[in-house]
């Protein structure tokens, strides 16, 4: 069933199968109901090797005679996470050439119905239906299966699984690679075990085994980036005991005395320090002093995470035939749908090639897809102010209830108002988020298309720089005003600064917003993935099991294989794009803010090791089989992951400088501390400012000071009331300003340093690797260079007029360039 390509037909349009060939066997069958015709495809050998020629695939000349890497004596503790090698390689290693026709005794063509792997036949058959014409109409010709999908002429169209994951199949014939990926690979017990790539390649083809090589790559990288964040919350919990400011914030004497303005205007009260005693603790789990050597280490691990996957990209490149693969071979082949509804033509000055031109000028196409993604990031900002004026409206409202419900007074100390609103806010901005990327991906897919990109690169491209945009603001933007803009711009009691000239803008806790910007970062983070699996395996599920549920009651040998095909999800050309993007989103959740959430890789640790199984098992159990497609690399995603990694040094040092409270303690520590035995000891009360109560203006005024309270201290570095130089700020703001510049400068020097560094000193192709590939091409070409000559010697020897002395010499001269190269 591997060889053939079903697809099923409405049974009321007469002329559906002209779309049929004479060069393609084809298989009529009516289903068990009678309301779906299934038509099968075969490509015969003929087909086969012609179009093998046309897509310039490669085939095997001869067994690889060069020597396997020497073994690491360190293997033998890694075979229990090893594959049976039969399962690892399923095939020899070969010398490849591209095909051709006239050369066939050249190959190594032992048997012709698996000569052409799997996914090389579904490639060849889905290349001639892609563009197989069938009618014309209004003197344009129509073509493709494509558009018979569209117009409803036919339902579906896939190849065939070769048998059911659960079992194998009765042919003895059959390889059963379906049910060996499923046993051995799609299976979550089997979560510790390395990927079979080579058979994920035989099976579906290069472009989806690239994907889980990169997946299982960068699960791989996460382990080492988890283990150091997790030493480093370790290093945070081990000393909270420690940590002067939290004691210093929950001890009676201290901060218990110490009276703090109002966070809102009018409803809020005064309040004591000690009322955030437990929130102060946490927060050091996250600021610390670990906070800044792990945001320097995720800047060297982000270089050596792409740059050693470069490496391991090159090594499949050579093992999969790619390397002398150039995407315009294979990705630059016009789209059918450009092809039929791009009519206008001219031809190429350089080359004299006639060309097709687009339906729309390239102005026309710019000013709308730039119109349109900036109305949709608008969007996304808007929503993103709706969540923050949520956040300044409820806050005094979460106030009021905690104060007054007595059955949230056990736990007043640790659901702070401020927590109250950042986890409401933070859950609310999920939703928002999951709603727009819902209706967003659906819009740019119709921009793409009514953009009529050229090409298949073309189209995936647009596409990807659309939709990573749209993302990256929708995910990213509530981290980047929780880390950049919340409590920065508040001004100070009886000046305070107001959004909209209405909600006074919000302040941070007194230890800081790291703590703030961790919850935002978890339940952001955490929803997305939970979600995410949700949608990729519980869906899908239910969707089949619905489908399905007429089919039980029938005895299996009337629910065919093409059936049970059809009852399946489709994968769609988009699969991996969603795959890839999902991923991409979630690396920049854990390098962009990765300096106030150190547990970040290890959450995204057990999510990739589920998602590769949840991946494969919904590929091998609850898709139908997707067409088989070639690619070299990640694509496009690779610079998206690149400008990515420049990006987290940048957002991580302001993190460090301006969200977490390190520097100022830095800056106390040594320049303003006044106890030698305890340099840490009274820091926040040289962090708090006084204020003058008679000083509220009656707007900010609180309605009522049952305790008569005359002073209120706030979080700044203002001279107090009684100064000449009342409430503008000291000289130690100025101080801790230029130290946190010049922390930056200095940290993103250091580390961009070390990466350029880290990245010269690391070849993007292991010296092997390049020594393999120069042995292959000089192997081959002396291969195909000796066949010639030997085909020469067989015409002269037979007299044939056409095989001159010319012909042999040039073909010599070739055989000792190549010796030479």
């Amino acid at each position: 069933t591997a060889k053939w390509q079903c697809c099923t037909v409405n049974p009321h349009i007469s002329n559906a199968l002209i779309i049929l060939m004479s060069a393609l066997t084809s298989v009529g069958q009516e289903s068990e109901d009678g309301k779906i015709y299934f038509v099968k495809i075969h490509a015969p050998w003929e087909v086969l090797i012609t179009y093998a020629e046309v897509l310039n695939i490669k085939v095997p000349i001869r067994e690889n005679d060069i020597p396997s890497m020497v073994e690491n004596p360190l293997d033998c503790m890694l075979t229990p996470f090893r594959l049976p090698e039969k399962v690892m390689h399923p095939e020899p290693d070969y010398f490849t050439a591209p095909f051709s026709k006239d050369k066939q005794e050249l190959y190594l063509i032992n048997d012709e119905s698996t000569f052409f792997s799997p996914s090389m036949r579904n490639r060849i058959v889905n290349y001639i239906l892609t563009r197989c014409p069938y009618g014309t109409e209004e003197g344009k010709k129509k073509f493709g299966i494509k558009r018979l999908l569209n117009n409803g002429t036919y339902s579906a169209a896939y190849p065939l699984h070769d048998c059911q994951y659960w079992k194998k199949a009765s042919d003895p014939n059959c390889d059963n690679e379906r049910y060996t990926l499923y046993m051995e690979w799609a299976r979550f017990l089997r979560f510790y075990k390395e990927q079979p790539l080579d058979l994920i390649r035989k099976y579906y083809g290069e472009k989806i085994g690239i994907y889980f090589a990169w997946l299982g790559f960068y699960t791989e990288m996460l382990f080492l980036a988890a283990v150091v964040g997790v030493i480093c919350f370790l290093y945070g919990l081990f000393t909270m005991d420690e940590n002067m400011s939290s004691k210093e914030i929950c001890d009676p004497a201290i901060g218990g005395e110490i009276i703090m303005c109002p966070l809102c205007d009018r409803e809020c009260e005064y309040w004591r320090l000690n009322t955030t005693c437990e929130s102060s603790e946490y927060s050091h789990l996250f600021d610390n002093v670990a906070t800044l050597f792990f945001a320097i280490f995720m800047g060297i691990w982000v270089t050596l995470f792409l740059e050693f996957w470069k490496r391991r990209q090159a090594r499949l490149k050579y093992e999969w035939d790619l390397v002398d693969f150039e995407e315009e071979q294979q990705q630059l082949q016009l789209r059918p749908e450009y092809e039929a509804k791009c009519t206008q033509k001219k031809k190429n000055p350089v080359t004299q090639v006639t060309l097709r031109l687009g339906g729309h000028t390239h102005s026309v196409v710019c000013c709308q897809d730039r119109t349109t993604v900036l109305f949709w990031v608008s969007l996304i900002i808007a929503s993103m102010i709706a969540v923050i004026v949520y956040r300044l409206a409820v806050y005094a409202a979460f106030a009021s209830l905690m104060e007054n419900t007595q059955t949230l007074q056990p736990i007043s100390g640790l659901l702070t108002p401020q927590l109250a609103t950042s986890v409401t806010a933070s859950c609310l901005n999920f939703v928002i988020i999951m709603i727009l990327n819902f209706i967003y991906e659906k819009i740019a897919i119709w921009i793409t298309d009514m953009e009529i990109p050229r090409t298949h690169m073309e189209y995936e491209n647009r596409l990807t720089m659309k939709m990573f945009l749209f993302q990256f603001v929708n995910y990213y933007s509530s981290c980047f005003y929780v880390a950049f803009f919340k409590g920065k711009f508040v001004g100070y009691p009886g000046a305070y600064t107001y959004m909209f000239n209405r909600w006074r803008n919000e302040e941070c806790d007194p230890a800081g917003c790291l703590i703030e910007l961790t919850t935002q970062l978890t339940i952001v983070m955490a929803g997305k993935q939970i979600w995410g699996n949700i949608q990729e395996a519980i869906v899908p599920w239910i969707c089949n099991w619905w489908g399905r549920r007429k089919a039980r009651s029938n005895p299996e040998n009337l629910y065919s294989r093409w059936e049970q095909d059809h009852d399946l999800q489709t994968f769609g050309a988009l699969g991996l794009f969603y795959e890839y993007l999902e991923m991409v989103i979630q690396f920049g959740f854990i390098t962009l803010f990765v300096a106030s959430f150190p547990l970040a890789p290890l959450l995204a640790l057990m999510n990739n090791i589920l998602e590769i199984r949840v991946d494969s098992w919904k590929l091998t159990t609850q898709y139908r089989r997707p067409v088989a497609a070639k690619a070299h690399s990640i694509g496009v995603w690779q610079e998206i992951l690149n400008g990515m990694a420049i990006l987290s040094v940048v957002t991580n040092a302001f993190i460090v400088a301006f969200t977490s409270d390190m520097i100022p303690r830095l800056v106390y520590y040594y320049a303003y501390s006044e106890n030698e035995d305890s340099p840490m000891s009274g820091y926040i009360n040289n962090s708090l400012s006084v204020f003058e109560i008679s000083d509220f203006p009656e707007r900010n005024k609180p309605k009522e000071n049952p305790e008569g309270f005359e002073q209120c201290r706030y979080r700044d570095y203002r001279y107090p009331p009684d100064h000449e130089r009342k409430y503008l700020h000291t000289m130690q703001f100025w101080h801790i300003l230029a130290a946190k510049l010049a922390f930056i400068i200095i940290m993103e020097h250091v580390v961009f340093i070390v990466k350029f560094f880290v990245a010269w000193m690391i070849p993007d192709v292991p010296a092997d690797v390049k020594a393999k590939i120069k042995r292959e091409k000089y192997l081959t070409q002396k291969i195909l260079h000796e066949y010639e000559l030997e085909k020469l010697k067989e015409r002269l020897c037979q007299g044939d007029k056409r095989a001159t002395e010319k012909e042999f010499i040039a073909t010599e001269g070739r055989m000792e360039l190549s010796r030479a190269m």
